[in-house]
């Protein structure tokens, strides 16, 4: 019998825990097995299971053991280090555009750098300011979300009360005046 992800609730990776180790992700796996089932843990990740399956290796095999999870945990680390470095930098842009004489929309970009869902945080920004949100794709190829209204000053008030995980030193407002006609 195969089992799913819907079958067992483990919603690290998409492998059995019994494979978890050839995925990426094993140290979260472990960790969530741990959490979650710590009766699968144990049997899996015991000293006493990890000594049995050491032994049964060869002296030349457990060497490369030892390297191979040497260099997949600094691998893990690195990757980590990599990520909180990238969502360190990632900028939040707030812009105010002006459409038509006193009309305005309020575009955020660099949400989904931080792990964010867009469309999540479009039907929030909907319902607080009691106005029409979206989330549009950009020519280079992101996505931002634009909101009808000049609503810049609040929004930015809002990302940081509600989004912890942004850093306020990372929200930028931008307004963006269109190019005025030449006079004759």
């Amino acid at each position: 019998m195969r089992r799913t992800i819907a079958d067992t609730g483990y919603v690290v990776c998409t492998l059995p825990p019994e494979y978890c180790e050839f995925g990426g992700t094993t140290k979260k796996c472990e960790e969530w097995l741990e959490d979650n089932h710590p009766d699968l843990h144990k049997k899996l990740y015991s000293q006493d299971t990890l000594n049995a399956n050491m032994a049964a290796l060869s002296v030349d095999a457990q060497k490369r053991a030892e390297k191979d999870a040497a260099k997949k945990t600094a691998k893990a680390e690195a990757a980590a280090q990599r990520e909180a470095e990238r969502k360190a930098e990632a900028m939040v842009l707030i812009k105010r555009v002006e459409r038509n004489k006193r009309k305005y929309v309020t575009v955020v970009s660099g949400l989904e750098q931080h792990g964010l869902e867009l469309k999540k945080i479009a039907k929030e920004l909907g319902k607080k300011f009691a106005t029409g949100s979206s989330v549009t794709k950009t020519a280079s190829g992101g996505e931002e979300i634009t909101v009808q209204g000049d609503v810049s000053d609040d929004l930015y008030d809002w990302l940081t009360e509600n989004y912890e995980q942004i850093p306020e030193d990372n929200i930028d407002c931008i307004e963006d005046k269109p190019k005025k006609k030449a006079q004759a």
